[in-house]
């Protein structure tokens, strides 16, 4: 029972009709005898607050970085208040602090409770402290009733709270910061006082307290959807649900209740008609309501459900069923594997080292084995046997699911807005968006400090490199050469991060500093010079002021090419190198020189990006080539070989350090794009870029042949190119024109950038690029000089330097 509850609202609820009127029922008061709670506000901590505190608006709760500051000052003056109460002695017997925060973060790892810890963190909070040392549990709202920690003296709280709110035009819940009600805060004052006088310091101010913060908190059936309880209202044939909810202690609005009711017949939950009679505000429960009623879950998932079992039955397979119940209750099914795997292993030894709570997991487990119950009374059965399948057929599969969810989510759908290419473009520096976030704010000298900000950038993936251009940087990540190239999960943890406005920490040097060490330097700009730092390559030099692609262009001797492709990433998307014989020269000497090396063995261990020398074991007369690494699998790697464009397992131990005169030279290997073309409806019907029959006719088109390109544009190191090949009657065939024909592709311009680059191509094709190359060669080579003279500098002077944010 809640100590804050509104006795006199259920009595009157409660009332028996009299002649006179309505008699309440009857209140029995029980009085105790609590120790003192002291109350305070910010108005009463003047005495550790040395700065401004902005003012509070009731229509933004949040809490800044000050108020946090003053928590943190508050819970460190305590020593001296407990000092003063015992006559200047030191007691080992500290007063627990609690800190009710609204949501799940903390100002330092010490007792976090709220409703994802586990069963074992939960029980810390309930332990004495070490003597001499002082308790701070970091709470959400669990702990105003549901745990009651005896020797809690300390009450800190921010008077904010997390609730339950159900959008009106979408009929989703979400949970929303706002202040929380006098009751919530005076529950979580009584958490103090229970052995001991207590105190509680509200960190809001006096006048905000009074006017501001409302008396109590709306009901939860005020604030969540109505749909599972409408239909619970029909199952058990209640009556009209309007009716029926009019009645209860916290009436929900007369809007919602009949929002609600439509919502469910648009879902198919209920029928539009009662007894054969049209009903706005009522509904007899159809076959999908029944199901819904006896699902623990929104009811769009469970729809999701029902639909999954019908579209997959339909065309004889229930493979995706367990796809459909495990991918929306369960989405770490990989997690599932590696537990099994791991039968013999301590279970939650291995959740923490891997930052997983095995009871979560459990949790998910029991979900999706009683959905599958569930289900089974009305002869839905999950077929856990997957069987294989072609790729064709699980591309069917992918493209029903998709009309599987649309069907279940209707009608809450999201398009996509016609992207502003040009502004993309300029934004980027020509860089691919689906690789590259920018960033902007960056200190002055902003390169000296790459690898600070490539740490920043780990726990979202593998940075390639980063541009520095004045005060933005562009953060490009790697990516699989050999993959179809979609948005990378990295720029979405990139994006995720700016959303929650996580911020990045440079520890940095005053500008006028750098200034003193460059005073005899007559470079001017060094401050916003446009450099470049690639972590592959380990190399930190000033981005060259010509075309951007020259290394790239010196390896294409014209517009006509021949190629020999290696590996198809998809259709129109490949990987080849050049067999011209002034490439094939090349190939041979380099082939040459690495095999007459001292071959040695990797001096660190292997992983993403890095580039060495592996052998190709397709072949029989096995020889080593350049390569970077994919990834590593256990006791093997997966490389690319970067003059030739094909990849290879490789046993680790057979890996090779590359030696540092091979390093600088261009990777020959060339990615081909077949320009002016895109997958046709044949194509797009099955849910995928490109079916798998096409994919199979591309490959019959160019595997086996020699292709000649004519290079289009140049376009994120990608050649667009017009590709063909000869026949046995040395007829040549326009490859794009043969997909058209079949119905498998059909034209389409090209992108802004690939008609911009093409333009620049056009008057410029190899014409005048080295002659560029040598005017700025001298001056490129003095800033490069300069650029290691202050990386040294910064790295002697790394402790002296004083901390600012980025964001």
């Amino acid at each position: 029972m809640s100590a804050t509850i509104n006795c006199e609202e259920i009595a009157d609820y409660f009332a028996v009709p009299t002649q006179n009127g309505l008699n309440p029922a009857c209140i029995f008061k029980v009085e105790g005898k609590p120790y003192a709670v002291e109350e305070y506000y910010l108005d009463d901590l003047k005495h550790i607050v040395h700065f401004q505190l902005p003012s509070q608006r009731i229509d933004k709760p949040m809490i800044g970085k000050e108020i946090y500051e003053v928590a943190v000052s508050l819970i460190q003056s305590f020593d001296e208040l407990e000092m003063q109460c015992n006559g200047e002695s030191f007691t080992p017997d500290r007063g627990s602090v609690l800190v009710f925060l609204p949501v799940r973060f903390f100002l330092w790892q010490v007792y976090p409770l709220h409703s994802r810890v586990s069963l074992e963190e939960q029980n810390n909070v309930f332990l004495n402290p070490v003597p001499g040392y002082r308790k701070v549990i970091l709470s959400t709202n669990i702990a105003e009733s549901s745990v009651t920690v005896p020797d809690v003296k300390y009450v800190i709280d921010f008077c904010l709270t997390r609730t339950l709110f159900c959008d009106e035009e979408t009929n989703y819940q979400s949970l929303r910061l706002c202040w929380a009600s006098k009751s919530n805060c005076y529950q979580r004052r009584g958490r103090a006082g229970r052995v001991s006088n207590g105190y509680c310091y509200r960190l809001v101010h006096k006048d905000f307290w009074t006017d501001c913060i409302p008396e109590k908190s709306l009901p939860e059936m005020l604030t969540c959807p109505l749909g599972t309880t409408v239909l619970k209202i029909k199952k058990l044939d209640m009556g009209e649900p309007k009716a029926l909810l009019a009645t209860a202690l916290s009436p929900p609005n007369i809007s919602d209740i009949e929002r609600t009711i439509l919502h469910l017949k648009e879902v198919g939950a209920l029928t539009a008609c009662v007894q054969a009679e049209e009903n706005l505000r009522d509904g007899e429960l159809t076959f999908l309501g029944n199901v819904l009623v006896h699902l623990p879950v929104d009811l769009h998932l469970g729809k999701l459900i029902v639909l999954g079992h019908n579209f997959f039955i339909s065309i004889k397979t229930s493979n995706v069923q367990v796809f459909i119940l495990i991918s929306f209750y369960c989405s770490c099914s990989t997690l599932f594997a590696e537990l099994f795997c791991r039968a013999f292993q301590d279970e939650l030894e291995w959740g923490q080292l891997n930052y997983v709570h095995i009871k979560k997991v459990r949790e998910v487990a029991e979900l999706v084995e009683l959905l599958k119950e569930r289900v089974k009374q009305f002869n839905m059965h999950v077929n856990t046997q997957l069987s294989a399948m072609d790729q064709e057929y699980a591309y069917k599969q992918h493209f029903i699911l998709q009309v599987v969810m649309a069907g279940a989510f209707y009608p809450n759908y999201f398009s996509f807005q016609k992207c502003n290419e040009q502004g993309a473009v300029r934004e980027l520096g020509g860089k691919d968006p689906k690789t590259t976030v920018l960033l902007k704010n960056i200190p002055p000298y902003g390169y000296l400090y790459h690898n600070q900000l490539q740490s920043q950038f780990r726990q979202c993936g593998q940075v390639k490199s980063v541009t520095y251009d004045g005060s933005r940087a562009l953060v490009e990540f790697s990516h699989n050469p050999v993959e179809g190239l979609k948005v990378l999960p990295a720029v979405y943890m990139s994006i995720k991060m700016s959303q929650l406005k996580i911020p990045l920490e440079l520890d940095v040097h005053y500008p006028d500093d750098i200034k003193k060490e460059l005073q005899h330097v007559t470079v001017t700009s060094m401050d916003s010079l446009r450099v470049n730092v690639d972590y592959q390559k380990q190399t930190v030099e000033p981005v060259e002021v010509s075309f951007g692609t020259s290394q790239l262009l010196k390896m294409i001797p014209n517009r006509l090419l021949s190629i020999s492709v290696t590996e198809i990433v998809e259709v129109g998307h490949f990987w080849g190198y050049r067999i011209d014989e002034k490439n094939r020269s090349v190939l041979q000497t380099l082939t040459a020189e690495l095999n007459y090396q001292n071959l040695t063995d990797l001096s660190i261990s292997p992983h993403p990006e890095l580039v060495c020398l592996a052998p190709f074991t397709r072949l029989e007369n096995t020889g080593y080539y350049r390569a970077r690494i994919l990834y590593v699998s256990g006791d093997f790697a997966e490389v690319f070989f970067v003059d030739y464009g094909d990849r290879s397992k490789v046993p680790l131990k057979k890996l090779k350090e590359i030696p540092s005169s091979l390093r600088e030279l261009p990777f020959q290997a060339l990615e081909f794009k077949i320009c002016k073309m895109r997958p046709s409806a044949k194509s797009l019907v099955c849910g995928e870029r490109w079916s798998h029959s096409a994919s199979q006719r591309f490959a019959s088109l160019v595997n086996g042949y020699t292709l000649l390109v004519e290079v289009f544009s140049l376009v994120h190191s990608a050649l667009h190119v017009d590709a063909f090949h000869y026949t046995r009657h040395r007829d040549l065939v326009n490859i794009r024109d043969v997909l058209i024909e079949e119905h498998y592709a059909e034209l389409a311009e090209e992108s802004y950038e690939s008609q911009q680059s093409h333009d620049l191509l056009k008057g410029f094709f190899f014409n005048g690029v080295e002659e560029k190359e040598k005017t700025s060669t001298s001056s490129r080579e003095k800033e490069k000089d300069l650029i290691e003279r202050l990386l040294k500098w910064f790295s002697d002077n790394k402790s002296d330097a004083p901390t600012h944010k980025v964001m």
